[in-house]
């Protein structure tokens, strides 16, 4: 369990990009106040899924168009699956792991 940032650095609906141990993690506040992590980086050809738009169930990569599961990183474009991390907040910190 490790915090990555305050909350209040992710504007709600938007989502950034953290280095954690050496991988790139794309972590989103999501409008009904739950985040979600996944890899920050598109399978398909290296987008900033950060970027991405985003709803309460999925990211659309910036580049092309392709949509994967915030939830469980499937894709929905038959694309790669994305890798998810576990997330929640904890006195108004964003902390990855269990």
């Amino acid at each position: 369990m490790r915090a990555i940032a305050s909350i209040h650095e992710i504007p709600p609906g938007e989502g950034r990009t953290f280095a954690v141990d050496g991988e790139m993690i794309a972590i989103f506040r999501l409008r009904d106040g739950s985040v979600r992590a996944v890899q920050a980086v598109c399978p398909h050809k290296g987008g900033p899924l950060a970027d991405g738009q985003i709803d309460l169930k999925q990211v659309i990569c910036p580049l092309h168009l392709n949509a994967w599961d915030l939830r469980t990183g499937c894709s929905l474009t038959g694309q790669p699956d994305l890798a998810t991390y576990p997330v929640r907040i904890d006195d108004d910190k964003i902390v990855l792991g269990d």
